[in-house]
């Protein structure tokens, strides 16, 4: 079925507008004038590929308000109907229209709301399928939405701490950009009337300013190219694997990488096993919210291995892939029959763990930054220094 935006007269003469979900056009006129409504337009529901998504914070937000209202007691119908009543944005409220057009449809929440992937991502769908099949939909919501919370924080906190080093590294790459390209060649000049023999490191330094001032167009065009292949190159299975797994062993951000996966997969997994789903079905769940796909295919070697019968915590150390502090919470809550709450324990763990690591990353960065922009900054001004030095030494 396809849902269609429609505006239509009532029997008092008012104009209404919604979603109404039907195979076609034909069918849908149909069920308005069944509703007793008089169409005038009706366009087909489709989301728009440039429309932007929801945000992190609308997300969390309206996972808590969803959570709430279902656990109140209210239907799915019910609750949809009062977040479009209390959305403010009309963008909020047509999207909301549209997933409770699915709904009311027969679709899933889950099925509902993959038609808008740009507002909800690949994990947000796979937690809510879980909960929908274990029935304990309101529980899974409300722990999802702590979740998002979390890594709100966790996204915001990162920002502001990044905004330092990239606002250093934007002015001093405009800084010597200006010095190379205008003020170089204005000083060098002097330098070259003088028919005086310049030092290495002055003709190198005219010779680079004259090469970004000839060939900066070809330059951009280069990197948009490169950056271009790099994008069509990781969209193929066999090179984004292989740029994953070197992603994991680099020094510093190999870590990080491996932190952020590792804490969304626990607290994936906690959230799903608290909520009653069966464990391969959480698994296979928090196997999909993974953005590595080295630790995917990690497992998904997991999987098959409980499958077999094999523990989770042996499954998880014999890919030799996961931190060893997540294996061992994750045996002592099989053996003790707390898996959730080890599970829990291991997402805080690894958040904290990864929290500081982000502040030795940046405590390192920005002083290495400082250091290669000053040492840049010095070679230009040596450049410009020597000959002068050279000139004083001749008048002497």
């Amino acid at each position: 079925m396809e849902a269609f935006r429609y505006q239509a007269l009532d029997m008092a003469g008012r104009s209404v507008s919604g979603v109404v979900q039907a195979d076609t056009p034909r069918d849908a006129r149909a069920q308005l004038r069944a509703r007793g409504l008089l169409p005038s337009s009706l366009q087909e529901n489709t989301p728009r590929p440039w429309a932007r998504g929801v945000s992190a914070a609308q997300l969390s937000l309206l996972t808590r308000q969803l959570a709430t209202l279902l656990e109140s007691g209210l239907t799915m119908e019910q609750a949809l109907a009062a977040l479009i009543e209390e959305a403010e944005a009309p963008s909020m409220r047509q999207l909301l229209a549209g997933v409770k057009a699915e709904v009311m449809a027969g679709a899933s929440l889950a099925v509902a709301l993959g038609s808008h992937p740009r507002s909800f991502p690949e994990f947000y769908r796979a937690l809510v399928r879980g909960g929908e099949d274990s029935g304990a939909l309101p529980t899974v919501l409300a722990h999802l939405a702590d979740y998002l919370d979390a890594r709100q924080a966790l996204r915001q906190k990162t920002s502001l701490a990044l905004l330092y080093p990239v606002l250093v590294g934007v002015v001093a790459i405009a800084i010597v950009t200006g010095l190379l390209v205008y003020v170089v060649p204005q000083v060098v000049q002097v330098f070259q009337q003088s028919r005086q023999a310049l030092p290495l490191l002055t003709r190198a330094l005219i010779g680079l300013s004259d090469f970004l001032r000839a060939a900066w167009p070809y330059l951009l065009l280069l990197v948009v190219l490169m950056a271009t292949t790099v994008h069509l190159a990781l969209r193929r299975p066999a090179y984004r694997r292989r740029w994953h797994a070197l992603l994991l062993t680099l020094p510093l951000l190999g870590p990080l990488v491996r932190g952020v996966d590792t804490s969304r997969f626990a607290s994936t997994l906690a959230i799903l096993v608290a909520g009653g789903v069966p464990l391969l079905g959480a698994l296979a769940s928090a196997e999909r919210v993974m953005g590595n796909v080295v630790m995917r295919a990690a497992v998904a070697r997991a999987i098959g291995r409980v499958r077999e019968g094999v523990s989770l915590a042996r499954a998880l150390g014999e890919t030799r892939t996961f931190p060893p502090l997540l294996v061992h919470l994750v045996a002592s809550g099989e053996l003790s029959g707390k898996l959730e709450q080890m599970l829990e324990r291991a997402a805080r763990l690894e958040t904290r763990a990864l929290e500081r690591r982000l502040a030795v990353f940046l405590t390192l960065l920005e002083p290495v930054m400082i250091l290669v922009m000053g040492a840049v900054v010095l070679l230009i001004v040596l450049a410009i220094l020597l000959p002068i030095i050279e000139i004083n030494q001749l008048v002497r």
